[in-house]
């Protein structure tokens, strides 16, 4: 091996770790309300909506959202899939479970948890690793103590129930339920090519359209 090889190697290594370094501050800051710490952990051109570019945007989006919607947060990360599209761009899949103490109409309060994942796309931008887009795409949301089932499992205080597209991110879930099982030995598709993993489970489909609360 020759030592641009190595320092090859070293150079994704070291991406790896500072990539799952975002995922973790990123639930630190928010759930520690420094926003500045957290919109930093973004692109300086960040968008935000359709005609939004800035961190500043982000932070007076973040600091409206947080205020009015969540009295207090925890964000507990787990799987995180790290695929590199070159050197300096990635993406990948990060599940995240989360508690929230929820404010009511009648001046309350609920304890909200939630299941979900992040779709991500990382971007390094003067040797740092930024998030460029995240994507949250969510299972179910609903009172501690009333675990969802069937349809619609984000269920919020004074909300309508609804769908929340953990699911829509990988055509072969809805395959999965739509196709009968085999009577014989089922056929077995290729590996995934390298760093091709989450392009092949997600197929060429288009990203889901996410309701916020």
């Amino acid at each position: 091996m020759s030592q641009d090889d190595v320092l090859v190697r070293l150079d994704r290594l070291e991406s790896l770790d500072a990539i799952r370094q975002l995922a973790a501050k990123y639930s630190l800051a928010l759930d520690m309300r420094d926003i500045d710490a957290l919109v930093n952990l973004f692109a300086e051109d960040i968008r935000i909506g359709r005609d939004k570019v800035g961190r500043a945007h982000f932070k007076q989006w973040m600091d409206e959202t947080l205020r009015v919607q969540f009295m207090g947060t925890a964000h507990h990360i787990g799987n995180h899939i790290i695929e590199f599209e070159d050197p300096d761009r990635a993406i990948g899949v990060v599940y995240s479970k989360n508690e929230h103490e929820t404010p009511t109409e009648q001046g309350g309060c609920e304890w909200v948890i939630m299941q979900m994942l992040y779709w991500d796309h990382y971007e390094r931008v003067e040797g740092r690793w930024y998030f460029r887009r995240r994507l949250p795409c969510y299972w179910y949301a609903t009172d501690l103590n009333k675990p969802p089932c069937g349809e619609n499992k984000m269920r919020w205080p004074d909300r309508d129930d609804y769908e929340g597209a953990f699911h829509s991110l990988f055509p072969s879930w809805k395959t999965f339920w739509a196709e009968p099982p085999s009577d014989g030995l089922p056929a077995v598709a290729a590996p995934a090519p390298l760093e091709k993993f989450l392009a092949t489970m997600r197929d060429g489909s288009v990203d889901p359209s996410i309701k916020t609360r």
